[in-house]
């Protein structure tokens, strides 16, 4: 059974998708982009507010199923720009602890114009 993820805490989807569905214990969280949860708009001018943005909806995606950062088991990174790599790990590595499995690439462009985009997949049992 699918039990999809709905929490005010987050921003609401900007497209016909869910914030992330769980199912057998497996949360897939849609990514997250650097949206403010109350007003829907980019927070935040540069790579490093961005990510603190990100990480900020993120926690609250995984706190609405009673989870943490150390529960994740991995993320896909989305970097409009690789030369913020390095930036963006600094921001990612303070929530990430756990360091899970993880991949990261440059894209043309993504939602908003914002810099950065992070999808993250955990164990909520």
């Amino acid at each position: 059974m699918l039990n999809y993820v709905n929490t005010p805490n987050a921003p609401a989807a900007i497209g016909p998708y869910s914030q992330g569905i769980v199912c057998g214990g497996i949360a897939w969280f849609s990514g997250q982009i650097p949206l403010s949860p109350v007003t829907g708009e980019v927070v935040g001018s540069t790579i490093e507010e961005q990510a603190e943005q990100v990480m900020k909806n993120i926690q609250a995606l995984l706190e609405s199923q009673n989870a943490a950062f150390t529960d994740v088991v991995k993320t896909t990174c989305f970097l409009a720009d690789m030369k913020d790599f390095a930036a963006f790990n600094g921001v990612y590595e303070k929530y990430f602890t756990g360091k899970p499995a993880r991949s990261c690439v440059a894209v043309k462009e993504l939602p908003k114009g914002v810099l950065c985009e992070v999808e993250v997949i955990a164990s909520v049992a």
